[in-house]
């Protein structure tokens, strides 16, 4: 990816596309709110090969990595091919995400009374499934062995300490700040609402996934829920009857940015991945950038 340049009309955050057709320039201001624009999609991927390569690469020392790393990994490189994904609607105005940040919430502890948090993980388009395993684990460990908040921790508890009124008015300036793209870097790192991808790991809860809807505030156009892996018995073309394995997946996704012929090729890409998880082993050949 080359080096990012701001110019005139980007934002901290993502540069401005400039040379989409018309149309799409155009849809921001007949739905303005991303919840105007989601689109929900569900596809059970299966997911044999995967679970097999998985615990291979658990007996060889890449302890916990699962289907979480790799649905990260898959988006991850799915963006190195198609960058239309990392895009957001703002102001109105369509962006290139300048980073892959994919948000994800986590429980100190699977109990009830435990308190959670959302970690921000930032990813290049060359990441591997070995570097998402890296960045991830560390970035949880980092929660989960520390008591102190985080920075999205500490700036909840300082809004929630307002007085309602002063806390409403707070947030309709946030608003317009992040409208016009003037929120500091301080704040968008910090966000859980401004990043490329927010995912939800249902499975390590036993339950399956459910439609969640995305945020008019901040940047994220996707958010992808997975529940827990299933069988299936199915017969095969020779007749025979095999155990097929799947995970059932949940999207809504901002239509804004791409139209839906790119999100078939996104879910082709995808369900290849998932065919072949080998791929996602090495860096990718060709790192493919959005318009101007």
């Amino acid at each position: 990816m080359s080096e990012y340049t701001r110019r005139p009309g980007d934002r901290k955050d993502g540069r401005l596309l400039r040379t989409l057709p018309a149309f799409n320039k155009f849809v921001p201001y007949i739905m303005p709110q991303r919840n105007d624009r989601f689109v929900h999609y569900e596809e059970a991927f299966e997911v044999t090969a995967v679970d097999r390569r998985l615990r291979q690469l658990r007996t060889e020392g890449y302890k916990g990595i699962g289907m979480l790393h790799f649905i990260i990994a898959t988006y991850v490189r799915t963006a190195s091919m198609l960058p239309g994904i990392n895009r957001f609607v703002a102001g109105r105005r369509i962006y290139a995400h300048k980073d892959i940040e994919v948000v994800m919430t986590v429980k100190r502890e699977l109990t009830i009374d435990a308190t959670e948090t959302t970690i921000k993980v930032r990813f290049q388009p060359t990441d591997t499934i070995f570097d998402v395993y890296r960045k991830m684990n560390e970035k949880i460990s980092e929660i989960k062995d520390s008591d102190d908040n985080n920075g999205t921790e500490d700036f909840a508890e300082v809004a929630a300490s307002l007085p309602r009124f002063l806390l409403r008015a707070a947030i309709g300036v946030l608003r317009i700040m992040d409208y016009f793209g003037w929120l500091p870097e301080k704040l968008t790192d910090v966000s859980p609402f401004h990043g490329s991808m927010i995912i939800t790991d249902l499975g390590s809860l036993r339950i399956g996934p459910v439609y969640h809807h995305i945020y008019n505030f901040g940047t994220l156009p996707v958010f992808i829920a997975f529940g827990a892996k299933r069988h299936a018995y199915e017969i095969n073309r020779h007749g025979k009857v095999i155990d097929n394995k799947y995970v059932d997946t949940k999207m809504v996704i901002d239509e804004g940015i791409v139209d839906g012929h790119y999100y078939a090729q996104l879910l082709r890409a995808f369900r290849y991945m998932f065919e072949h998880p080998e791929i996602l082993e090495t860096p990718p050949t060709k790192v493919v950038e959005d318009i101007r």
